[in-house]
């Protein structure tokens, strides 16, 4: 679910597919410059995403800074026929925007612990994310 804040401040959700997460740790979705979501994004660029699997007790979290992008060799890349319905001219489509959300912070459900636990937490210096594995946090970039 892709969480954004509406221009007079209620929050809003709805499912939007993740094409892809790139070798930076940014996720990139494709939908249209139209949507009510870009208007959204224009005024507030902070956006928050989740993902679940109740049934394995799976859950993560995530909140990013957006960027709204058309570039046809990426659009190439993450272009899937399951899109048609809300692109109906495929990539090419003239509405189809490139949504990338760049992850500042991220955390996942342990069920175990009956807690949430970071995987990335954004540091205030800008450049200075540092990712959690093994416990242990690194600096990245």
């Amino acid at each position: 679910m892709l969480v954004t804040a509406e221009p007079d401040g209620p929050l809003r959700s709805r499912p939007l597919r993740t094409l892809q997460m790139d070798a930076d740790g940014a996720l990139w979705f494709m939908t249209t410059i139209s949507s009510a979501k870009i208007g959204e994004m224009d005024a507030h660029r902070r956006v928050s995403l989740s993902y679940m699997r109740p049934a394995s007790e799976r859950y993560v979290w995530a909140s990013g800074i957006t960027q709204i992008l058309r570039d046809d060799d990426k659009a190439g890349e993450l272009w899937r026929p399951g899109l048609r319905p809300w692109l109906p001219h495929g990539r090419d489509d003239p509405e189809a925007v490139l949504l990338k959300v760049s992850i500042e912070e991220a955390e996942y459900w342990d069920p175990g612990g009956g807690r949430m636990i970071p995987l990335i937490t954004a540091a205030r210096e800008p450049h200075s994310v540092r990712i959690k594995s093994s416990g242990a946090p690194r600096q990245s970039r």
